[in-house]
């Protein structure tokens, strides 16, 4: 209890230097957090998938559709126990500021194959019956103030044309993991529109979903799915839902690996301020080290005054930090809309910045008290003449 009290004392000797410097690890800290956030979600789609679907698509490119008759055969290859389909919207909603990943589906299989997409009995009843049906998550219900009920319009640009939805259910997501910015609506609304103005374009979908009896059996159900197409018109490829998702984040490989690195040379800056801070702090107080040697206390005893003072602010910084994060992650998330669909700060964000200002501490103050440690008293005292 002695040793806190004096390492306290100390810390608040130089209150404004102290204070600077919390605000500094604060400041560092937070930016750190909020990084590894950003990083987190842009893995959250990967993260979230399930290891039991397969997602097929045309093998040249995602651009390019598969007929649905695939449908059918794959549903006849051993080890799938249900098969569904979906295809990218890309309408707009009002202005093109309002943009949100739409799907049209097969509402039937799709809810089967994703049950992460939690309805009540009502709504999934309603949304199943009404072929102008649409369902939205909560999230993106809340950004819109959308309600049951309620008509929302598409403009297309994939597919022209204005589209009216029925708002028909508001899914919750069984996770935090799973996305709520997402709006669902049938398939076959858009089928029909596509034979009648556009017959080519019609009974396509851009990718097919699988599910899998033995999830351990993904590689040789991929590779019986893609052979039973080969030398088609519309080859296939079939990956897990995580590979199919990480296709996407690769796009965007070196962004990630700046933010990253950027989110590490912020602890590294910082380690290098409170570095100085302790170091400026220990070559002030060599005489009272060497008052308090001659009195008989040891050079550990100097040194785990100097860690302590350097744990402290440190750490006080790091938890100011840590709680900071969350404002400042939603004020972001509000602002980038639904750019990112799974934004939250993550339990690993959390025990890293903590972690990180562990490391902070510890490191800044290692070379002052090694010096202060060694400090002979004669020398230290000499200081005082």
């Amino acid at each position: 209890m002695y040793v806190l009290r004096l390492v306290l004392k100390n810390a608040l000797r130089h209150k404004l230097r102290t204070a600077l410097t919390i605000v500094g690890i604060v400041v560092a800290i937070t930016a750190f957090g909020l990084l590894r956030t950003v990083i987190d979600a842009w893995y959250a789609g990967a993260n979230a998938s399930s290891s039991a679907r397969l997602v097929t698509r045309n093998a040249v490119s995602l651009v390019f559709s598969l007929p649905l008759t695939y449908v059918q055969k794959i549903r006849q290859v051993d080890g799938v126990t249900a098969v569904s389909w979906a295809n990218w919207f890309g309408g707009v909603y009002v202005s093109e500021r309002n943009f949100f990943p739409q799907f049209a589906i097969d509402p039937p299989t799709y809810l089967e194959i994703y049950p992460e997409f939690v309805l009540s009995p009502e709504e999934r009843k309603a949304f199943l019956t009404d072929r102008q049906g649409a369902i939205v998550g909560r999230k993106l219900a809340e950004q819109y103030g959308w309600k049951v009920g309620d008509q929302i319009p598409l403009r297309g640009t994939i597919f022209p044309g204005t589209w009216t939805f029925n708002l028909r259910g508001i899914y919750d997501g069984a996770s935090k993991t799973t996305a709520e910015s997402q709006m669902f609506f049938h398939w076959d609304l858009l089928n029909e529109s596509l034979k009648k103005r556009f017959p080519r374009r019609a009974d396509q979908t851009g990718v097919l979903i699988s599910r899998l009896k033995d999830p351990d059996q993904a590689a040789a159900v991929s590779q019986a799915i893609d052979a039973m197409f080969k030398n088609s018109l519309a080859e296939t490829l079939t990956e897990t839902e995580n590979a199919f998702q990480l296709g996407f984040v690769s796009m965007s490989e070196a962004i990630l690996l700046a933010i990253q690195a950027v989110s590490f040379v912020v602890i590294v800056i910082i380690m290098a301020v409170m570095a100085n801070t302790m170091a400026m702090t220990a070559r002030e107080r060599g005489a009272e080290y060497a008052t308090l040697k001659a009195l008989g206390f040891g050079g550990g005893f100097v040194a785990l005054l100097i860690f302590g003072e350097s744990l402290l602010i440190a750490l006080t910084g790091g938890v100011v930090g840590v709680l900071l994060t969350f404002p400042v992650a939603n004020g972001f998330r509000e602002a980038l809309g639904t750019f990112f669909p799974i934004f939250y700060v993550s339990e690993e964000t959390l025990a890293m910045q903590l972690v990180a200002a562990l490391i902070v501490g510890v490191v800044a103050a290692v070379f002052p008290a090694w010096r202060a440690a060694r400090l002979r008293v004669v020398d230290g005292l000499r200081a005082i003449a």
